[in-house]
């Protein structure tokens, strides 16, 4: 079992940066790959970004790609998502997920066999 919880969420300007945080516990956090999804209201939720239990490679969604970051400290059972030059259309809950990465990376799907509760991110103009 995995327990996971989100935090660093909250109101920022279009432009501006926030870093997501998702603590981890129970099961060794080492052993799975974690992802970061987001699901806006009215819409399916979507991959922003995937990291390996190894922390290498990565996979970012096209839309953000360039504008995220994620990353993660075993030492400190934490992943993290960096994210800058936010939009209003990256307004969404963020959730963060443990699981297995299927197939090659780059195709972007993540089984997520454990997930957070979310955290609310919100981008104003």
């Amino acid at each position: 079992q995995v327990q996971l919880v989100e935090s660093g969420g909250g109101l920022v300007q279009a432009g501006g940066s926030l870093r997501l945080s998702c603590a981890a516990s129970g099961r060794t956090f080492s052993t799975y790959d974690m992802g970061w999804f987001r699901q806006a209201p009215g819409k399916e939720r979507e991959i922003v970004a995937a990291i390996s239990w190894f922390g290498t490679p990565t996979y970012y969604a096209d839309s953000l790609k360039g504008r995220v970051t994620i990353s993660r400290d075993n030492a400190k059972n934490t992943v993290y998502l960096q994210m800058n030059s936010l939009k209003p259309e990256d307004t969404a809950v963020y959730y963060c997920a443990a699981g297995r990465i299927e197939g090659r990376i780059e195709v972007g799907i993540l089984r997520g066999d454990y997930w957070g509760q979310g955290t609310q991110v919100t981008v104003s103009l």
